[in-house]
């Protein structure tokens, strides 16, 4: 009678969590920072997020998920096992049942780790469902009726496409090609355009203020440092928009390919649908500058993105958990 219904949206980069009746009380990256020689967990989240890049050698920000999948079960576990404590989800007297998202086409193996990572961190019961689902679900679409509804959720490790009717998936396809990839894609233009080294935090911090898919989008530009790779040393350069569009034209491009993709698989009546409602574009990535109005062009179909679309997930686990008996099934 005490025990919590517990939502958690795994993703690569954030971990948000939603506790039945209080609504999202936890979203930090998805990051544990540890004492390399002793295996002393030093922070975790926010904290450890900062540590990303700027820690001496004996202590390493390690991100457990890799491409929407657990890279490292121990670290997971931990993770897991700090964020259910602080949203106190795990006390002496009740084990909460936790629903946790992940991608569509994980395997048995990759499915068995993170329901075992959840088990150990304090889970009475665990339930797994697809992301795309729940990312439909926390975007306000009715997928319980007869009739299509699509949804692109681009997160950090993986891009889910789906197509969604009577409360299941018609056609989905999973990429391993989400927000990591755009960071690294201009990590890699500015070593090789300008022979700058730059960080993580860097590439990401150039994408979320003037990142860019638009070709006729206004130019904007941001000072960024770095290590010069000839002489070794610190270094200042100016970066346009224009040019994080070129970095990102590839990965871009392989996302908007798998929804065209499942477009393609799609039965009739529901393509019609579709066009009817347009695509819903949800996770962090759905916030990268033009990618709605290409995606239309592309598809030649209505797209919108969701409201707050980094939440759309862990508010779909909050529904999904009110229908928890439903899904027992």
């Amino acid at each position: 009678m005490f025990s919590k219904d517990i939502g958690i949206d795994l993703g690569t980069a954030n971990v948000s969590i939603h506790v039945k009746g209080k609504g999202v009380v936890l979203d930090e990256p998805s990051v544990v920072a540890i004492e390399s020689d002793t295996k002393k967990v030093l922070a975790v989240g926010e904290e450890a997020h900062r540590m990303v890049g700027r820690t001496p050698g004996n202590i390493v920000a390690i991100r457990p998920l890799r491409d929407g999948v657990i890279a490292d079960f121990d670290i997971t576990e931990i993770m897991l096992k700090e964020f259910i404590h602080r949203v106190e989800g795990r006390t002496w007297y009740s084990r909460p049942r936790i629903l946790i998202c992940a991608p569509t086409n994980i395997t048995s193996v990759e499915q068995k780790a993170i329901r075992e990572a959840a088990e150990r961190s304090g889970a009475k019961d665990v339930y797994l469902e697809e992301e795309p689902k729940a990312a439909a679900i926390g975007a306000g679409m009715d997928i319980f009726q007869p009739s299509g509804n699509m949804v692109v959720d681009i997160g950090g490790g993986t891009t889910d496409v789906a197509v969604l009717s009577m409360g299941d998936i018609v056609t989905a396809s999973s990429i391993k090609v989400a927000g990591d990839k755009f960071d690294e894609a201009i990590m890699k233009y500015i070593k090789n355009k300008y022979k700058l080294l730059v960080g993580e935090r860097t590439s990401e911090d150039i994408k979320i203020r003037i990142g860019t898919v638009l070709e006729n989008a206004p130019v904007e530009e941001i000072d960024i440092r770095g290590r010069d790779m000839v002489t070794g040393l610190p270094q200042t350069l100016t970066i346009r928009s224009n040019e994080v569009r070129e970095a990102l034209w590839d990965p871009v491009m392989s996302i908007v390919s798998a929804a065209k993709y499942v477009l393609e698989q799609t039965p009739p009546e529901l393509s019609a649908d579709i066009i009817d409602r347009g695509v819903i574009l949800t996770g962090g990535g759905a916030l990268l500058g033009g990618f709605d109005t290409l995606l239309a062009d592309q598809l030649k179909v209505p797209v919108l993105i969701a409201d707050n679309p980094m939440h759309c997930v862990v508010k779909g686990t909050g529904i999904l958990l009110d229908n928890l008996d439903k899904l027992k099934r």
